[in-house]
């Protein structure tokens, strides 16, 4: 049994509680949180809890084994190192920390003390989304072409971070799942309309060295809630709308085929005209439409369920410190761009 403590119950410290409380592999021992009606709450949801405002008095208990930090993303990088330097491993909500080399000090830290650093990118978690990946392993879709997603919503506005460093951490971290590469180049455009220096909506590219191409629009100033992402490839392409309840996937079996035309005279396709130099046409087509049926598990179930396991068998998170690491050095080169206009800000190979 893994004795866990949690520090923060704000936000999503509620749903991290609610999730590790019921597995039978964990034992919550101790919430952190330094608003009194709030830990009020966990006593009465949670009775035999012990309840403390202090982190230093989760840290000093000999009954906890790994600590879940789930406090705003300015706290992540040093909380998880005073976990780590007790000795404990840690899961940390997203972001990791808010620079890369925060989190590369966290990674090191981990490796040198032989402790799981894990963090939440909860939707890698989520079955329609390892639906996907092996869709694109399989190369069910053809070489890929591009990805776009939009995560969007009416609030909940922050203001400890922007839409960029709430939201973009989602879908990048399921992009670089699926693509299995980091990109070579990132720009950003973002616009303020509610608080000053704290943008609403940005809209994020990312570039990759063999030309494949990601956009995610984010914004909590929405009329509607939507996570939609679209994978287009040479052969299919797939909706993956987590929204959905009823066709979370849905697999297209259309798209536009390259066909060689003899002679060398120009061709009138159904999609236009096309001369003579290629030899090929581009002619249109249209195949079934797959909606699979996905078993769904809460991801954040899966997600401390994982954290769990990691820690009794001491093996690494798919989420691990690296992962986070790979998401924040994209999220710092963003807000560079950001800052300077939405120009393309370069990222060093690693």
């Amino acid at each position: 049994m893994v004795g866990i403590g949690v520090i923060g119950y704000g936000y999503w410290g509620p749903n991290l509680v609610r999730n590790l409380a019921s597995l039978a592999t964990a034992d919550l021992r101790v919430v952190c949180d330094r608003a009194a009606d709030r830990l009020q709450q966990v006593g009465r949801l949670y009775p035999g809890v012990a309840l403390v405002d202090s982190v230093a008095d989760v840290l000093q208990r000999s009954d906890v084994d790994a600590v879940v930090v789930a406090t705003p993303a300015d706290g992540h990088f040093d909380l998880a190192r005073r976990v780590l330097e007790s000795g404990r491993s840690v899961f940390v909500e997203k972001p990791l920390a808010r620079s890369a080399a925060e989190c590369e000090e966290l990674i090191e830290l981990a490796a040198r003390k032989n402790l799981v650093l894990m963090v939440g990118h909860t939707f890698e978690y989520n079955a329609a989304v390892d639906y996907v990946e092996d869709l694109i392993t399989r190369r069910d879709l053809g070489q890929i072409y591009y990805i776009y997603s939009q995560r969007l919503n009416l609030g909940v506005v922050r203001r400890d971070v922007n839409a960029l460093w709430n939201l973009a951490p989602h879908d990048i971290s399921i992009a670089l799942r699926w693509l299995k590469k980091e990109p070579v180049r990132v720009c950003a455009r973002g616009y303020t309309y509610l608080q000053a220096g704290v943008e609403d909506v940005v809209y994020l590219d990312l570039e990759f060295a063999d030309g494949v191409a990601v956009h995610i629009h984010v914004s909590w100033l929405d009329p509607g809630k939507v996570r939609r992402t679209t994978v287009v490839g040479s052969r299919k392409m797939v909706v993956y709308d987590d929204a959905s309840t009823e066709a979370k996937i849905q697999v297209f079996d259309k798209g536009i085929d390259r066909e060689p035309v003899a002679g060398g005279n120009p061709v009138y396709g159904s999609l236009g005209e096309f001369d003579s130099f290629g030899k090929f046409q581009l002619t249109q087509r249209a195949g079934d439409l797959l909606i699979p049926k996905i078993d769904f598990t809460e991801p954040l179930k899966r997600v401390c369920s994982h954290f769990v396991d990691c820690v009794r068998d001491g093996t690494r998170p798919l989420t691990d410190g690296e992962s986070g690491l790979r998401v924040v050095r994209i999220l710092e080169a963003a807000t560079l761009s950001l800052r300077q206009g939405g120009i393309a800000v370069e990222l060093e190979t690693r």
